[in-house]
């Protein structure tokens, strides 16, 4: 049974709609041959992030989510945490609302926890793809 929480971590945020993520968020993930276990989004500033990414990853640069994966088998399960700070930069840099940008950058780790990679460049392709066909599928009120 699908575990799906949101949180937040230094930053007054309220994701809008929660049902209706939810219910994408399994959709998306059965779409890919997967079931939902536990996912867990803490939202979080840029500085917060920042650290996460150099303490754990040993990178230091900002980005806009970290996705640590936790599933087993056709179970996807994990913790990811988003930047607020670097999805509304983003929103604004692409010429995109707030809510398109978040939900893209949701799914981003969903597809990741269902084993899509974007370090290639082709891989960026795919993925930037499989997020497009994610957003076209977000449920209506």
């Amino acid at each position: 049974m699908a575990r799906i929480s949101f949180h937040n971590e230094d930053i007054a945020f309220v994701l809008p709609q929660k049902r209706l993520h939810k219910q994408w968020i399994e959709q998306i993930a059965r779409s890919h041959g997967k079931t939902v276990g536990e996912l867990t989004y803490v939202f979080c500033s840029d500085e917060y992030l920042l650290e996460m990414n150099k303490t754990y990853l040993q990178h230091d640069y900002y980005t806009d989510i970290i996705t640590f994966d936790y599933s087993q088998d056709d179970e996807i399960s994990g913790d990811l945490f988003i930047s607020i700070t670097r999805v509304k930069d983003n929103a604004f840099k692409n010429g995109v609302s707030l809510q398109n940008e978040l939900q893209r950058v949701v799914i981003h780790g969903v597809l990741h926890l269902c084993g899509f990679k974007d370090k290639k460049k082709s891989e960026v392709e795919m993925m930037r793809k499989m997020e497009e066909k994610a957003l076209l599928a977000f449920p209506q009120k």
